[in-house]
């Protein structure tokens, strides 16, 4: 099976939007300007390339009350099309970044993590164990238990998320 994995980092563009599916699934939608600087017979170019960034659930939570506009970050996901629809009826296509990681890049900065509460189906609260990440004041991270999981693909039915 070919596995569609991305790593990006750059930075945010616009503050993430929390929205909550009809099912109360969070999803959190940001911009990521990444930046390329190369050179061309002694001169320096630069390029930028923008990505859509969608981060579901507890990911998602995490990332808007985490990440600002302007903050630097590393994005693990897949990349994913969809078509929709404008108002005016003309059907367009879109590649988004459906992150399946999230973290501040420390390059250039310092991050404080902390941990976040988790909440089981039966709404009781678990400590969670080992070391698996949590909110932070320039991120977050959300992750599935064991090294090669990946989190479960969002369920849309008949909805969009945005």
């Amino acid at each position: 099976m070919a596995d569609n994995t991305v790593t990006v980092v750059g930075n945010v563009t616009r503050d993430p939007e929390l929205r909550f599916t009809s099912g109360g699934k969070g999803v959190a939608s940001f911009g990521l300007a990444v930046n390329r600087r190369y050179q061309v017979n002694g001169e320096w170019q630069e390029k930028v390339s923008f990505f859509n960034v969608t981060a579901w659930d507890q990911l998602g939570e995490n990332a808007s009350a985490s990440l600002t506009k302007g903050s630097r970050v590393i994005v693990t996901g897949r990349l994913e099309q969809r078509e929709y629809e404008t108002n005016s009826g003309e059907k367009r296509n879109v590649v988004e970044i459906v992150a399946d990681e999230l973290g501040p890049s420390l390059r250039w900065a310092t991050a404080k993590v902390e941990r976040t509460q988790r909440t089981g189906a039966d709404g009781t609260s678990s400590g969670g164990g080992g070391d698996r990440g949590g909110g932070s004041s320039a991120s977050s991270s959300s992750s599935s238990s064991g090294g090669a999981q990946r989190t479960p693909d969002p369920v849309y039915g008949d909805e969009e998320p945005f």
